[in-house]
């Protein structure tokens, strides 16, 4: 087997196939990352087969020629391209359908155009040839014909990659910037006429859209820019192309079909294995997410037990439901993090896991909260969303939501909402009426520091705090009055003045 290799890598054919062969890989994988991502696929694949009837017309004008070939090839490329967006704009056939009918009729144009002359002795022009590809019968013309629209096709995405960009992501934006999209479209629609027409004598119609889906698929698997995605695809469709072509030659099968069994074999493992989009990486990211709710629920349900009792290991298991030996393993873990002190069979929270707990509670009252006064959701709607969300809530975004809220102190259900960890030392909060204090210039939350600015409070300025009512705070600066949410005055950190 490897003496067959050998012995084919030193003949001439062999060296031109595989040069082929890594140029189509290249060319079709870096093009074909736009093709998928702009959801023509169907496209290609019927470029590939409705271009057979220009190679019959170029074959009775012109005779076997390989320039002649391509010029066919194209012309009928682009007049299925045209016919094809044409149905979609002007008659009322969905845009698969349309694709569907046009590649299908060019297709069997060329089939009964290819048995009609070949009839005629002295002809030979292999259907077989064209649907799977003959790369150990390429000449030197094919060589330098696919070198220059592989350098034609890599300059071009490399030119127009701005272009390309914005109309495949954001097509409304590219055309306020006076990027004609429908001129991006047919332009790549030329580039995939040129990359199908290049492919044909290598991989052939069938496999060529293999190699313009599946080294692109896995890329995208793989990164999520496009710029990495492109080249990732290349080196890929390179790949594939150059495997595929030495265990053809290894095991004497058919190159195409082995270039897209190898394309798709690395397809299936970037399946499996690819980071964040991988079967596996998700298998583990959803098991450690579920652990980790589990772990959060453990946390907060011990401090919803404490507020109204001693919290043992029976009563926990009975709220959580949860069978003890998991429960135990679990709360050994939290032991080792210092969330939970475990003593005997009473449970505490640390300092530590207290903060966690009122994190999450306050996740949870204040999307109750926000489903209720901003969604319009009743009392008895919200308490299975939030207890969803209130695991996937940054501290961020906790903060935004209780800042559109206008700081709450109470949930729906009438439960008080835990403040942020790390209150201020010296809060407004805490002072008597008719007591003067300076704003601190440094908030611990930048959104109370928003919203004083928002009010007119600035950094270092003095008031008198000149009543208090049950759920605001009146201020005096100078001659004007402001009142502020108690919640929030909770929050805002102040240097209180000797009188």
């Amino acid at each position: 087997m490897w003496e067959t290799l050998v012995q084919a890598l030193e003949q001439d054919w062999a060296i031109r196939a595989l040069i082929a062969s890594s140029l189509v890989g290249i060319m079709c994988g870096a093009l074909g990352a736009f093709i998928v991502l702009r959801n023509m696929a169907l496209i290609g694949d019927a470029l590939a087969h409705a271009i057979l009837p220009g190679v019959v017309l170029a074959f009775i004008i012109v005779g076997y020629t390989t320039l002649g070939f391509f010029t066919g090839a194209v012309l009928a490329g682009l007049l299925t391209a045209a016919g094809i967006t044409w149905i979609q704009q002007n008659v009322g056939t969905k845009n698969d359908a349309a694709i569907g009918i046009v590649f299908t009729a060019m297709f069997s144009i060329g089939v009964v155009g290819i048995s009609w002359i070949s009839k005629e002795e002295g002809v030979h022009l292999d259907l077989k040839d064209f649907l799977f590809g003959n790369v150990l019968g390429v000449y030197n013309q094919d060589l330098v014909l696919t070198a220059a629209i592989t350098l034609y096709v890599i300059l071009s995405l490399i030119v127009f990659y701005r272009y390309l960009f914005v109309s495949t992501f954001q097509s409304v934006v590219a055309e306020t910037m006076g990027i004609s999209v429908n001129m991006v479209h047919y332009f790549l629609m030329l580039l995939l006429s040129f990359a199908v027409v290049a492919s044909l004598q290598t991989v052939g119609v069938i496999q060529v859209v293999a190699m313009l889906i599946t080294p692109s698929s896995t890329a995208l698997l793989l990164s999520n820019r496009l710029r990495t995605c492109v080249i990732l695809s290349g080196f890929l469709g390179l790949f594939a192309a150059v495997v595929g072509l030495i265990l053809a030659i290894m095991f004497s099968t058919t190159p195409g079909p082995m270039m897209a069994i190898v394309a798709t074999a690395v397809y299936l493992l970037a399946v499996m294995f690819a980071p964040e989009k991988g079967m596996i990486f998700r298998y583990f990211a959803n098991r450690n997410q579920a652990r980790k709710i589990q772990l959060e629920d453990i946390i907060k349900q011990t401090w919803n037990l404490s507020q109204i009792g001693t919290v043992t290991l029976k009563n926990l298991g009975e709220k959580l439901g949860m069978e003890q030996r998991k429960l135990e393993s679990h709360l050994r873990g939290l032991s080792k993090r210092n969330l939970i002190s475990l003593e005997s069979s009473i449970l505490q929270l640390t300092e530590q896991g207290t903060q966690e707990a009122e994190r999450l509670v306050r996740a949870h009252r204040l999307w109750e909260t926000y489903l209720v006064e901003k969604v319009g959701l009743s009392e008895e709607q919200i308490h299975e969303e939030a207890e969803k969300y209130e695991h996937l809530m940054s501290e961020d975004m906790i903060s935004k939501v209780d800042k559109a809220l206008g700081f709450p102190s109470k949930d729906p259900h009438g439960s008080p909402i835990p403040l942020k960890a790390g209150a201020p030392i010296h809060p407004l909060i805490d002072m008597q009426i008719g007591q003067s204090a300076r704003i601190d210039d440094l908030q611990i939350d930048k959104n109370i520091q928003a919203e004083l600015w928002k009010l007119g409070i600035l950094p270092d300025q003095i008031f008198v705090l000149k009543d208090i009512t049950t759920s605001k705070l009146r201020l005096l600066i100078g001659n004007q009055e402001i009142e502020l949410p108690k919640r929030m005055a909770a929050r805002i950190s102040v240097e209180k003045l000797k009188t």
